[in-house]
């Protein structure tokens, strides 16, 4: 009976953290300040308090944080989808490679002529808060979408930047001696792992389009089945000496607008899952480090100079004339500059470098705490502003907890959900003047939360919701889309 109160006072225990965590959402949309970050101090502290709590090896958090990172890249790439990715391809994979390796580069030289460090520490340093968190980004807003390919190229950039640090730091970690030969070694290595970990992910995500269609007995099955299906995914890729992280990313943007059954459903268990995710790899990573520590002057100053340059230089700098073939408007173009926030990734890269045993790994990954807590903070509280100063477009998503549906046997062919966009063809059309054939019909708008009455003098506006049945080949995508940016 012993045994069986202490299990009880420890689910107990974190059952009760995972319900403050979720509470601190709250805390956070009131002060403006990201919940990861109050996730990340309150661990911190919490370690400090009750030193048992922050006894996990490095190889331990490094699991942990692993599996919550798959369920929270999988589902930002269904979020993402195919038909918003397509769009933006080619911007997202050049900032998401391009951008890390100039920020990582930018980074090494940083720490190795203003901080002192060698360079083989300094480009660990580099390679571990080289990718961003923009998942971040969206805590701060809150209830506010980014509209148009800012919002798309800021996930975008999260969700590729991440397997780009990753293979960075892994290589980094693996690769001996010096000279053309390790140079040659690593970028063959980093090769390697994002072209299997694409490869990996495409197939994957074809694969799973197909598995999700085949029917259950029971529909709370469907979700189970597909994360399971995304750590197969994850687990395949690594085996094949790929980036499981990629491949897990490429699959859920491949099977993002897959019309599937129990597909919404589908979506809210995943995305409950990347919440639970990103407050268990918060907590976790904040557990492995004491306050006292990180308040040190020669981690504190060290971690402000980083992030200093990192924010003020590096990113608006270097990574922005990464951007300038990226057509944006000038106000977009800042807003994702300024966005590109550091989350719990750079600091799971930490604990790589604990795990090797270096001299100096542990004031390494302390200044690796600073700069991320610095950037989430102060950079994060400050994105609400930028946005509204920049002139991001945006829409308010209020919350919608009731639902009135129909469910079929059958797959409805022809039944399409579009949501008219800031700018898009169908804003202030009326119902009547809508070119979308005669074959084709309005079946119902929501707006703002309420049912509007379908009349041919109804007027659409930005943020309706529309439910329009059609030939099952026609794609009214474009009457509903913002037009493509011309902005340089």
């Amino acid at each position: 009976m012993g045994d069986a109160r202490t299990f009880a006072w420890l689910i107990g225990l974190l059952a009760t953290a995972i319900l403050l965590a979720v509470l601190a959402n709250r805390v956070s949309d009131r002060i403006r300040v990201p919940a990861p970050a109050l996730f990340l101090v309150a661990a911190a502290i919490g370690s400090d308090l009750f030193p048992e709590l922050g006894r996990l090896s490095p190889q331990i958090n490094q699991r942990i944080v692993t599996v919550a990172l798959i369920f929270v890249l999988f589902d930002g790439g269904m979020h993402i989808g195919w038909k918003r990715f397509r769009t933006s391809a080619g911007a997202v994979v050049w900032i998401g490679v391009a951008g890390t390796i100039v920020t990582a580069g930018a980074l090494a030289v940083t720490a190795h002529l203003v901080l002192g460090f060698s360079w083989t520490t300094a480009m660990l340093i580099g390679a571990a808060l080289s990718p961003t968190d923009p998942a971040v980004v969206f805590s701060v807003l809150g209830q506010r979408e980014i509209q148009g390919r800012s919002g798309t190229i800021l996930e975008g950039e999260s969700g590729a930047n991440d397997p780009v640090g990753i293979a960075l730091m892994a290589v980094l970690l693996g690769t001996t001696g010096g000279g053309i030969t390790a140079v040659a070694t690593g970028l063959g290595e980093f090769a390697l792992q994002m072209v299997v970990g694409a490869a990996v992910g495409v197939a994957g995500g074809l694969g799973l389009a197909r598995l999700m269609r085949i029917p259950l007995p029971n529909e709370a099955l469907y979700s189970i089945r597909l994360a399971a299906a995304a750590v197969v995914v994850y687990a395949a890729a690594t085996l094949l000496f790929g980036s499981g992280f990629l491949a897990v990313l490429v699959a859920g943007i491949l099977i993002g607008d897959v019309r599937a059954p129990f597909k919404r459903e589908v979506e809210r268990f995943t995305s409950g899952l990347s919440g639970l995710g990103e407050i268990v790899a918060f907590t976790v990573l904040g557990l492995s480090i004491s306050v006292r520590d990180a308040i040190r002057p020669d981690v504190f100053w060290a971690g402000l100079a980083i992030a200093a340059i990192l924010i003020l230089v590096i990113r608006p700098i270097l990574v922005g004339a990464v951007t300038a073939r990226i057509k944006l408007d000038r106000g977009e173009r800042a807003f994702v500059l300024w966005a590109g926030l550091k989350g719990a990734v750079p600091i799971l890269l930490g604990t790589y470098v604990l795990g090797v045993g270096r001299a100096d790994a542990r004031r390494v990954y302390e200044i690796i705490f600073v700069v991320v807590l610095i950037s989430v903070v102060v950079q994060g509280g400050l994105v609400p502003t930028f946005a509204r100063l920049l002139s991001v477009p945006m829409t308010t998503a209020e919350p919608q907890p009731f639902a009135l549906g129909l469910r079929f046997t059958g797959e409805p062919d022809g039944v399409y959900r579009c949501v008219v966009a800031p700018g898009a063809r169908a804003e202030g059309s009326t119902v009547a003047d809508l070119n979308i054939g005669d074959d084709a019909w309005i079946n119902m708008i929501r707006r703002d939360g309420q049912l509007v009455q379908i009349r041919g003098n109804t007027v659409l506006q930005a943020g309706d919701e529309v439910l329009v049945q059609t030939d099952p080949d026609v794609d009214l995508q474009d009457l509903f889309r913002s037009p493509p940016s011309t902005g340089g």
